[in-house]
């Protein structure tokens, strides 16, 4: 989670800098777009989750003890979809036209044409993308997974440099370009390093009857098939965004801000559980794979509903001191907000559906959360539309909060229907102090903002102060130093656990 952290704070640099050179206008909404196509390929052509599928053949083989079998077959794999995902891209460069004028209907002639040319560039990053997640799945079933939190950041820093060095000559491009190079630094590069320093050997091998290469069609073509709402609601908020001058961008720059703190809490505690999990179903120990998956969803969900409490009353001074100047206007600061807040309040649900899913993942079980998925997907679709033309873009980041929760639900029922994960065995009591930690907290603070903003607001109306970052940072900082203390006196008086264990992680 630290390491995660580093990965997000250079990612919100990262957004600074796009929202500081090109707000929330044509360029902006065009670059941001660009991102849909390239993942749309990866998520149908190798599941959208690599490495996840690969962490469980390749546990299996290695409890096994046929460590140079499970090399094999990843050989065998790789060079298999580097063919597949190279055809497709080549595919993909010639119909981009047809796909954006489809998609991003709400786009003008303008707009389209620069989303085009931004997602050609971008689009061979899903090679890179595929390799290094299955070389950081090598890294992972050996327990390791610093590279897998550095990559990240060198995959940020790589917009930043082709921004800084090629902005003025090529413009938005350099975004895109920097994008690439740094898919290719990070992801792959990182990974394949420090995968061939742990042991691992790639070979050109084509071979169409591999075991290994079978079992990994067999857990991935669920995943290819099926849409996930984890991943379709940024394409559904891009496709109805794409109607409104500059909501891509912003609820672009929303979500960003969002998938910080839900990085650390789900896609951290997920990444590094799923070799465990796996671990524990293969060596077929049931009752300790059980009690370690609603464990390990309890706390994620009771953080969740701490940290959502401090993100949405936080969120405007956050957005005016990270994302306001240059070409992003107070009036940007305060829409995007709005849609962070909503965003928020769902932070639980993204983490724990993560740790659910995951789950169906070690067992080698990608059918059901495939098919879970994609009919709530299905189902999701009206209320985004209907939302959308009531509420504009604020009802599609309501939507994505319902649709999210849905799917939450959906999985966690199935687990426990199956007898793989009871729903008994989540830790409602401390879930309960949790949320009644986050809303008392959530009103202290927001309190708190308040009555410093009416103070800032007045001296700034009598002369004696005027509207600075520092003012901004003052908020932000006096905000969370009283959600910690309201949290932890709440929690220690109701009886929770929460703060004792954290610090002994934390070795304090």
């Amino acid at each position: 989670m630290a390491s995660t952290f580093l990965s997000r704070v250079i990612g919100l640099v990262r957004v600074k800098y796009i929202v500081w050179i090109f707000g929330r206008g044509v360029e902006a909404d065009a670059f941001n777009a660009a991102f849909v196509l390239p993942d749309m390929i990866s998520y149908f052509l190798v599941g959208g989750a690599a490495s996840i599928t690969f962490v469980s053949i390749l546990t299996r083989f290695r409890e096994e003890g046929r460590g140079e079998e499970g090399e094999r077959s990843l050989s065998v794999i790789l060079t298999t979809m580097y063919l597949v995902l190279g055809i497709a891209i080549v595919l993909a460069e010639i119909f981009a036209p047809w796909y954006i004028h489809l998609w991003f209907n709400g786009f003008d002639a303008q707009k389209a044409a620069l989303c085009v040319t931004l997602t050609r560039i971008l689009l061979p990053a899903q090679l890179c993308f595929f390799a290094g997640g299955v070389f950081g799945a090598v890294l992972m079933v050996r327990r390791q997974f610093s590279v897998q939190a550095v990559a990240p950041l060198i995959y940020g820093l790589g917009t930043i440099i082709g921004g800084l060095l090629l902005v003025k000559r090529i413009g938005v491009s350099s975004l895109a370009v920097g994008t690439l190079a740094g898919a290719i630094l990070g992801p792959f590069l990182m990974n394949w390093f420090f995968a061939r320093r742990a042991g691992a050997r790639y070979r050109v091998i084509l071979d169409w009857h591999d075991k290994g290469l079978r079992d990994w069609v067999r857990l991935s073509l669920p995943l290819m098939a099926g849409v996930s709402l984890v991943t379709a609601d940024n394409w559904i908020i891009a496709h109805f965004a794409s109607k409104v001058g500059g909501a891509v961008s912003l609820m672009s720059y929303a979500k960003q801000l969002f998938t910080a703190p839900t990085a650390m809490l789900a896609q951290a505690a997920g990444a590094a559980s799923m070799p465990f999990f796996a671990s524990m179903w293969t060596q077929k120990r049931r009752y300790e794979f059980a009690t370690g998956v609603a464990d390990s969803v309890s706390r994620v969900t009771a953080l969740g509903l701490l940290v959502a409490s401090g993100m949405v009353v936080l969120g405007q001074p956050m957005i005016d001191l990270f994302f306001t100047g240059g070409r992003f206007s107070s009036a940007d600061s305060r829409l995007c907000a709005v849609y962070f807040a909503i965003f928020s309040v769902s932070i639980c649900l993204w983490s724990a559906q993560s740790i659910y899913a995951r789950a169906f993942y070690a067992a080698g079980n990608t059918m059901v959360p495939a098919v879970a998925g994609t009919m709530v997907t299905v189902v999701s679709l009206p209320i985004y539309e209907v939302l959308y033309h009531l509420q504009g873009a604020t009802g599609l980041a309501i939507a994505s909060d319902i649709g999210i929760a849905l799917q939450t639900l959906t999985i966690a029922f199935m687990l426990h229907q199956r007898h793989m994960v009871s729903l008994a065995s989540l830790d409602y009591a401390e879930l309960g102090r949790c949320l009644l930690a986050a809303v008392t907290s959530g009103v202290v603070v927001w309190m708190a903002v308040w009555a410093l903003g009416a103070l800032f607001a007045h001296l700034n109306g009598a002369s004696l102060l005027r509207q600075t970052r520092w003012m901004d940072l003052s908020v932000l900082i006096a905000g969370i130093a009283v959600w910690i203390t309201t949290t932890k006196v709440v929690l220690e008086k109701t009886g929770s656990a929460l703060p004792r264990v954290a610090m002994k992680r934390l070795g304090l």
